[in-house]
């Protein structure tokens, strides 16, 4: 009777250790899928802008001349941590919501250059050697949010491609997004991003 109680008390010991071991495991494997699929990104390449924290709402001077107190004036940009081995940047400004809207697209950019100030749209202050396709209204350079009244928050990311090319040849006119992405294929080193957001 006693080698029982004892049995007993051994096997819950047992099986209370084995659930403690399957918990402690299964809580190691969250942690390392959190640090390898939600958790902040390592890279030390960051696009920032002085106009807009990420996910922050765009001030309406920025937006396209449509909106109220819309003055197109073009998101000033900054960056750092660059790959050693870029050759050039190119900057996309785009809205998911609005069919991958082209708000703005610049090729060609120097490698030393970090940053591109605001209103630099469309004049001298943009970086030297640059090209600035048309947007989608039509527009050479920069061309602000200007979201349908009433279709909900509008996402414009920018994102900034590090690309091992000093230049790409041949860059005129508008082009969509899908011939964007294709343009850059295999071209890209490292990219940053930051999203601004806006609705009416």
């Amino acid at each position: 009777m006693i080698d029982t109680i004892f049995y007993k008390g051994d096997f819950m010991k047992r099986k209370m250790l084995l659930v403690f071991g399957i918990f402690l495991l299964l809580c190691f494997v969250f942690m390392a899928c959190d640090n390898s699929t939600g958790g902040e990104s390592t890279s030390t390449f960051i696009l920032q802008s002085s106009a807009f924290k990420n996910n922050q709402r765009l001030a309406e001077k920025y937006c396209y001349t449509g909106v109220s107190g819309g003055q197109n004036i073009s998101l000033p940009f900054s960056w750092t941590g660059a790959p050693d081995n870029t050759q050039s940047f190119a900057l996309v400004l785009y809205d998911p919501e609005g069919g991958d809207w082209i708000h703005w697209a610049v090729f060609n950019i120097p490698p030393k250059c970090s940053s591109i100030p605001e209103k630099a749209s469309g004049t001298a202050n943009m970086p030297a050697g640059c090209v600035e396709l048309e947007n989608d209204f039509g527009s050479s350079g920069y061309g602000g949010p200007e979201p349908p009244p009433g279709s909900g928050t509008h996402h414009y990311i920018a994102t900034l491609y590090a690309l091992n090319v000093d230049s790409i040849p041949g860059l005129s006119g508008n082009k969509s997004y899908q011939e964007i992405t294709t343009l850059l294929a295999g071209k890209v080193i490292d990219k940053a991003i930051i999203t601004g957001t806006y609705s009416r």
